[in-house]
């Protein structure tokens, strides 16, 4: 019989507005143990994105909402500490959906191998789903020409830093923005952004427009709010927005201040034809993984790319630094490391 026990974190109650320390419980359970066709991960690191808070909901979405008493969703990296499958042997790396707990069983559904990767919790962030996120968005959607303005908003962040510097290799002219005077810093000293606006700022929209006197002819959309209001009026005829989140609404609880805004939106993609897409990474573009890692791997180890992680330690760290998440207190991909 197992007696190593599993700690994990499930969902204790949907939260209302702003995610709370009580919608989680911290449980243990055994260890499970593999069986044929199975393997047993230990999870070494856990990524903490926005996205989780819409599963944590059972609005409709694309994805079913984590049920009251699951084990929290996440990509994780993972080692295999026992293997009853073919194809996985004790001891390799690989990235995993373990979610918010120690252990978990699988089958070898979704599950890659990460090989000799130097740092393996790269595997959440710049080479996994933040870097591809930033890489097709911007690539395939926002198409961005040299000599274009491309706005990037969260752009101290996992998605937001990565799609400004690939657009500064396309030759664009790059302007983030960001919450801080020292995130703004980083991005442009750091990242090569030509300019960063404090999104705090009184004068953010009056900041913006004269950071972009020729307009904007692509702005990479995971915020919304106050910032997209500012952005709106400057979008270019033909500018293209990939729309890939909206975290100033996730903990929203009703309908915005201003319910006007959906009739300027629709007016201003109709006269200046915007193109406006919003995409699921992985279901839009999960063919193109291997393209993606290829071209990725190649401008980091080169240096062309820069990108910066924001560690917390410890499973029980997960839901204090997750909730920070939602309020921009990291500085960089939030990841959390569970074990050695």
């Amino acid at each position: 019989m197992n007696t190593q026990l599993n700690q994990r974190i499930v969902l204790a109650s949907r939260p209302v507005g702003e995610p709370l320390p009580a919608n989680f419980r911290l449980e243990s359970a055994p260890v499970p143990t593999p069986a044929d066709g199975q393997i047993l991960l230990r999870t070494l690191y856990l990524s903490l994105d926005p996205y989780m808070r819409g599963r944590m909901s059972d609005a409709k979405s694309y994805a079913p909402p984590v049920a009251i008493g699951e084990v929290m969703v996440g990509a994780t990296v993972s080692r295999v500490v026992q293997s009853r499958h073919p194809d996985y042997k004790t001891g390799e790396l690989v990235l995993s959906f373990n979610g918010w707990q120690d252990y978990a069983l699988s089958d070898g559904t979704r599950v890659h191998k990460l090989g000799d990767l130097a740092r393996p919790s790269l595997a959440l962030g710049i080479l996994g789903m933040p870097g591809f996120t930033a890489y097709m968005g911007l690539l395939d959607i926002g198409q961005p020409q040299a000599g274009e303005t491309v706005v990037v908003a969260a752009a101290s962040g996992a998605v937001g830093a990565v799609v400004g510097q690939i657009a500064k290799l396309k030759g664009c002219r790059v302007v983030g923005i960001a919450g801080g005077k020292a995130k703004c810093d980083y991005v442009m000293t750091e990242l090569g952004f030509d300019v960063c606006i404090d999104h705090h700022a009184d004068d953010l929209a009056e900041q913006l427009a004269a950071a972009c006197p020729s307009g904007i002819d692509v702005y990479f959309e995971n915020v919304g709010g106050k910032v997209f209001d500012a952005v709106l009026p400057l979008l270019n005829t033909k500018a293209r927005v990939p729309l890939c989140g909206l975290i100033a609404s996730y903990n929203t609880t009703g309908l915005p201040d201003r319910p006007d805004r959906l009739p300027l939106l629709a007016t201003t993609i109709l006269k200046r034809r915007i193109r406006m897409q919003g995409f699921i990474i992985f279901d839009d573009y999960g063919h193109r993984y291997p393209e993606f890692l290829q071209e990725m791997g190649k401008w980091f180890a080169e240096g062309k790319i820069k990108f910066r992680e924001d560690i917390a330690s410890g499973l029980d760290a997960a839901p204090d630094a997750f909730i920070g998440l939602l309020k921009g207190n990291n500085f960089g991909k939030l990841i959390v490391k569970i074990s050695d």
